[in-house]
């Protein structure tokens, strides 16, 4: 089940569901809007061939207020907010419908696992054939939260664990 704007403020209140720094305007009927931070990275083109799945990826980093996001250009950024969920809520991501209508396209590749604690990466696609400029601070995307039927026997301690700032691909720790 979605969780309310109004179970939202509750969950909030008596600390099941974090979300910090939070300004009441973010609370949305089913979401809580999220704001972009102002930590970046982007694949470094120039440091290897090709990227494959089991070496890690070098990355150039940046932290600052403002950046333009090139026509066609990947880059990975970090929200402005510190989520913490229970073991018996899970959420998603995802973009706000203004953003998109530039051709923006934002993700965090999945769930919000039940457990997670830390700051969201956003995967950010400029799909436009123009740049485009983003600042820190600003709404970009939106977190839904969802009610499980129970807790989760194995709530989240994966390698995503606690970020603080835009974490890069940690595919080559998988086992498979």
């Amino acid at each position: 089940m979605i969780v309310s704007d109004q179970s939202l403020k509750k969950l909030l209140a008596e600390g099941t569901i974090v979300v910090e720094p939070l300004e009441e305007r973010q609370i949305q009927p089913a979401s809580i809007d999220l704001r972009l931070g102002d930590h970046f990275l982007k694949v470094d083109e120039n440091s290897m061939e090709a990227i494959a799945l089991d070496r890690q990826l070098e990355y150039i980093e940046f932290k600052q207020e403002e950046i333009i996001i090139p026509p066609h250009s990947f880059l990975l950024a970090v929200t402005r907010e510190y989520i913490q969920l229970p073991d018996s809520i899970t959420a998603f991501v995802e973009g706000r419908s203004s953003i998109g209508r530039i051709g923006l396209f934002i993700q965090n590749a999945g769930w919000v696992d039940p457990g997670f604690a830390g700051t969201i990466t956003l995967e950010l696609y400029n799909a436009n054939r123009l740049p485009i400029r983003l600042a820190s601070g600003r709404r970009i995307c939106q977190i839904v939260f969802a009610l499980m039927d129970g807790p989760a026997g194995s709530p989240y301690k994966g390698k995503y664990q606690n970020q603080r700032d835009a974490v890069g691909s940690r595919v080559f720790l998988d086992r498979d």
